[in-house]
């Protein structure tokens, strides 16, 4: 079994060598909307109906990208808006190297991107409805919702620093909530 330092390295090589397209490069002169959304869950549907092909999805998720103005698919020839109800993604697995202020949390998202929060990273809590909402930005601005057991295991790693626990990861401080 692989150590959690062999692990953190892997991931992040993945990351690192993995190959976007660059569609923050792409500024297309065709533009509209699609009948694309991305549930509060992180499940893409396509005119009402959930994609059945998740290698489809990933595909989609691969040249998303975050305007002022919205969701959009992007390509060299066209841009195209989509309706994102929450978060584009969805944080589904932690692993955690170190511990307290000197541990590095290392989050998987649904579309298998690996990213440890830091401050380029950052974690961040929203409220609603007195529920909390945590986030984690991922890539281009677009950030992933931590889905509720992750967000457990980040309670539980947390410090109680005077009325509020908070987490590091690389040296950052990210507040979760009050106590």
């Amino acid at each position: 079994m692989p150590s959690i330092d062999e692990l953190f390295e892997s991931l992040e090589a993945q990351q690192a060598n993995r190959s976007r397209p660059p569609v923050d490069q792409w500024h297309p002169d065709r533009t509209g909307s699609i009948d694309i959304r991305i549930a509060r869950d992180g499940t893409w549907y396509h005119e009402g109906s959930p994609f059945q092909r998740q290698a489809l999805v990933m595909l989609f998720a691969s040249v998303l990208r975050k305007d002022p103005d919205g969701y959009f698919l992007v390509t060299p020839a066209e841009r195209l808006k989509i309706t994102v109800e929450d978060a584009p993604f969805v944080a589904v697995d932690l692993d955690v190297r170190g511990i307290g202020k000197g541990a590095e949390l290392l989050f998987t998202t649904n579309m298998d991107d690996y990213v440890v929060a830091d401050p380029d990273h950052p974690i961040r809590v929203a409220a609603e409805h007195d529920e909390p909402r945590p986030y984690v930005r991922v890539r281009g601005g677009m950030e992933a919702l931590i889905n509720r057991p992750v967000f457990y295991r980040l309670a539980e790693l947390a410090l109680q620093e005077g009325d509020e626990l908070v987490v590091y990861s690389r040296g950052a401080r990210f507040p979760l909530g009050k106590v």
